[in-house]
């Protein structure tokens, strides 16, 4: 995990939640082909790539997701470790990765991005308004 800045943190999100969205209509059928699988874990390994780039201060926030697990799913399913069978793969799609969506989603959606202790924007603790600028007390 990293230490990224507000803006950076909410592309980052975005991009989980997107790739979720992709995964949960991949996996709306009832059977999935092999070549939908393939998509699933390729989406998979991008979560976890952008997962592994996320400020802890701010996963640590939704403890009830795996973070860390997530963040290293590329090498599990790439086969740098070990296979990964069709049966987990579906579950996870289906029941892992909304999960996942709703957690990223909430993170975007309380702000939590622009508040991140050491965030160069606003070293002080401040949170930042949307266009990045430390946010001034006076007013």
């Amino acid at each position: 995990m990293t230490d990224a800045t507000g803006p950076e943190v909410d592309e980052r999100l975005d991009a989980v939640v997107r790739a979720c969205e992709a995964i949960e209509r991949y996996v709306a059928d009832a059977a999935p082909s092999d070549v939908v699988l393939d998509a699933v874990r390729m989406r998979l390994v991008e979560i976890g790539t952008v997962v592994a780039a996320l400020p802890g201060v701010l996963t640590a926030t939704e403890p009830e997701i795996p973070w860390a697990r997530l963040a290293g799913v590329g090498d599990r399913l790439t086969g740098r470790r070990r296979g990964v069978t069709s049966s987990v793969l579906l579950w996870t799609a289906r029941v892992d990765v909304p999960r996942l969506r709703e957690a990223a989603e909430r993170l975007r959606a309380t702000g939590a991005t622009h508040v991140l202790p050491g965030d160069p924007a606003h070293p002080d603790g401040e949170p930042s308004d949307p266009a990045g600028e430390p946010s001034d007390p006076a007013g």
